[in-house]
């Protein structure tokens, strides 16, 4: 949902400055407690807190109704205003609305936010060992909404006849009335194109639940993924008026494949933590924003899936905008407690589905506690609920479990069939994904679609050996190739995109899962370029070496085989004086993939010349050509020396609320980052804003990653400093 603008009778007012917490004096999005990078006691957060705002109450507020909106809290909350409890919200991921107008004061106000960061095993996820964290705090952001006494409160929006000339769109307002004023007057809902043009309307007289029709709309254009157009829904009633954005599409998982639009589409994924290191959940709208653009851009998905319950609405709304699919569902991870529990799961589905039904981006509802064991009655019930509330979209349900009861309509499955060769006792050989009807049991095929794999089957870190590197690239395009090459399969989605903190019970003992194909700082591993690879060369021409060129980094020494992640023609190595050699893509190994890598071994050497390789270090180049024409390259030293410290922000220019990311590197006469470089860099900050985490940190991989939080307008300095290196310090301004 998307409030309109204040010229309207309905205001949205920012809600975020001056809540005290602990005797400070903080702007949410906040996180209770600001964890280490690894290391630390994860039972630091699970306690009580208190948020308390105070603040006057407008004279204009009279005879309006006034809402709070607090984006979400973690996890048990109680909402009170001048002493009365007004709203309790027992979910840490979807939005609390309290309604604030019967206890507001003409003078003074004092709203208080409680919330226990304990897990509560009555609360879903909670009960079992989770494999992630769940930080504390008021981590999204707070609104106060004025209305109408009579206004509109939600609205769920169809589109019908999407691939016919004439489309239609149905519109189900609910309108809300909580001081009995009485319903009355009309309700209009116009639709608007790109450019804010009205294309349709239509009226109905106004009730609690309303329905309206636009039809026969033409010059209608899809959402598609390379072109996601998005439309307005805009109602009104009387002075209130109410927005959201739509988009015309079909998405179906069918047993020969997902169609988006009646066109099969390969889903490509990876799942994705909302956490960063340090603020926890606690990033504001703009770093939702660009993760989605990281996944879409970078990474080059064409979907995501929120593990493991419901996520940012901005991360959505750029999903929407990006044309980047959504797999979005409920919280929990393994643990099914008692009736209670149940009971509230089946309401993080209704509220899960309430929130985000209008937007194009999602495709499926999870509607399963993520690799539990079967309950026909629980997810009957959750079904029931997802399909009342939106018959539009299909529901999946995420198990590792096979011959699994199948309730809903997409068999969705965590298949890491691909490690099961390394457990004892196994004689199965490699292979990437298992045939559907295996997993399943059912003598027929069904829409089937795979939710995790690899992940922590073979956890890999920045700086590990570069064999660990190449056998990590190899098991995510492995796994992508068999998707690639089974009809049967609807796509996969990998286990995940960025590393994250965890319980004590999971990871590397440091309270990090590195389970990502970019770490923590959302800096790629090498695994990302398989994913990036995979994009056509119009977004961008791919070409990544899996290697740090060093002769004796491998158990048996060189650099072969040598991998080569690319969405080229063919490429040209050039080692030392020895003759340039042109190798294309592993079509024989990989023959299902959009762009097989390149992979240089024995089979392009003559036994002299595997003699010589290597024999004496030099310099190399790595060229990617594109009809015969070169558009990317890489170049490699013998001797890399620290010789450059890059420090660059994400942009220049950043809210006067916002968090931007900055990125330091050591690199070397080549331009590449220096992976087994360690020391400390010392970051300092002049200006409106402050570092997120400490001042001083270890470059990780050669690499150093901070997040800014502006905190004002002005220009903002950052020096970074380190010994290997001289000062480098860059500039940004914030603005509002």
């Amino acid at each position: 949902m998307r409030d309109a603008p204040e010229t309207s009778g309905r205001r949205v007012l920012d809600f975020n400055d001056d809540w005290a917490f602990e005797g400070q004096a903080v702007r949410l999005p906040h996180t209770a407690v600001e964890l280490p990078f690894n290391y630390f006691d994860e039972t630091a957060y699970q306690r009580a807190f208190t948020y308390e705002k105070r603040f006057e109450a407008d004279p204009a507020w009279a005879g309006r109704e006034v809402t709070l909106r607090l984006g979400a809290a973690m996890a048990d909350a109680r909402v009170s205003l001048n002493g009365a409890e007004i709203a309790r919200h027992r979910d840490g991921y979807t939005p609390i609305l309290a309604r604030l107008t019967e206890h507001l004061k003409d003078g003074g106000n004092v709203l208080t936010v409680q919330i226990n960061g304990s897990e509560n095993p009555e609360i879903p996820p909670f009960g079992g060992q989770i494999d992630y964290l769940t930080y504390a705090g008021l981590y999204r952001e707070a609104e106060l909404i004025v209305t109408a006494p009579v206004h509109i409160a939600n609205a769920k929006v169809e589109t019908h006849d999407v691939m016919s000339d004439a489309k239609r769109v149905t519109v189900r307002a609910e309108i809300a009335d909580p001081s009995g004023h009485g319903i009355g007057g009309t309700l209009t809902a116009i639709l608007l194109d790109t450019n804010g043009a009205e294309i349709a309307r239509a009226e109905a007289p106004a009730a609690a639940t309303a329905e309206l029709s636009l039809e026969d709309l033409h010059g209608i254009a899809l959402w598609e993924l390379d072109a996601p157009v998005l439309y307005t829904l805009r109602l009104t009633l009387g002075d209130d008026v109410w927005e959201t954005r739509i988009g015309f599409r079909t998405a179906r998982f069918t047993p020969d494949g997902f169609r988006l639009n009646g066109r099969l589409t390969k889903i490509r994924g990876l799942n994705r933590h909302q956490s960063w290191p340090h603020a926890g959940y606690a990033m504001g709208a703009a770093q939702q924003r660009r993760d989605a653009d990281i996944l879409k851009n970078d990474l080059r998905l064409n979907l995501v899936r929120t593990s493991h319950y419901p996520q940012h609405p901005a991360f959505l709304g750029r999903c929407d905008e990006i044309g980047l699919m959504v797999f979005e569902e409920i919280p929990g991870w393994q643990h099914i407690g008692g009736d209670g529990w149940k009971a509230e799961s089946a309401e993080n589905v209704r509220r899960m589905i309430r929130r985000d039904w209008n937007h194009p981006s999602i495709v499926i509802w999870g509607v399963r506690i993520n690799e539990s064991r079967d309950d026909h009655d629980f997810y009957a019930e959750t079904n029931r609920v997802a399909r009342e509330l939106d018959p539009t979209r299909q529901t999946g349900g995420v198990r590792y479990i096979t011959e699994s009861e199948m309730l809903e309509d997409v068999y969705t499955m965590n298949d890491f069939v691909l490690g099961e060769f390394e457990n004892p006792g196994s004689n199965r050989p490699r292979m990437g994904l298992r045939d559907q009807q295996e997993v399943t049991g059912l003598d027929r095929k069904v829409p089937y679609l795979v939710t995790e794999y690899n992940g922590h089957m073979y956890p890999t870190k920045s700086w590990d050996q570069e064999q660990r590197q190449t056998e990590h690239v190899l098991r995510h395009l492995e796994v992508m190739n068999a998707a690639y090459g089974n009809d049967g399969i609807s796509g996969c989605i990998g286990w995940c995109a960025f590393d994250y903190n965890t319980h004590k019970d999971f990871g590397s003992g440091d309270r990090i899962c590195h389970h990502g194909v970019m770490d923590m700082f959302r800096e790629p591993k090498f695994a990302a370029y398989a994913y990036a690879s995979q994009g056509d060369i119009d977004g961008g021409a791919v070409l990544e070496p899996v290697t740090f060129w060093a002769r004796g980094e491998r158990n048996i020494g060189g650099v072969l085989p040598l991998v080569i992640l690319t969405n080229c023609d063919e490429v040209e190595l050039r080692y030392g004086d020895n003759p340039p050699k042109r190798v294309g893509p592993d079509t024989s190994r990989f023959p299902h993939l959009p762009h097989p890598p390149v992979i240089v071994d024995h089979r392009h050497f003559s036994a002299e010349e595997l003699g010589l390789w290597g024999m004496t270090w030099e310099d190399a180049e790595v060229i990617g050509l594109k009809d015969g024409k070169e558009v990317a390259r890489r170049r490699f030293v013998a001797d890399p020396v620290p010789t450059t410290l890059e420090v660059i922000a994400d942009t220049d220019s950043v809210g006067v609320h916002d968090e931007v990311r900055v990125m330091v590197r050591a690199l070397d006469q080549a331009g590449n980052k220096l992976r087994f470089l360690f020391d400390p860099v010392t970051l300092s900050v002049e200006g409106p804003a402050r570092l997120i985490g400490p001042s001083t940190t270890p470059l990780r991989g050669g690499v150093a990653g901070v997040w800014l939080r502006a905190t004002g307008a002005g220009e903002i300095a950052v020096t970074a400093a380190c010994d290997r290196f001289a000062p480098v310090r860059i500039t940004l301004r914030a603005a509002a």
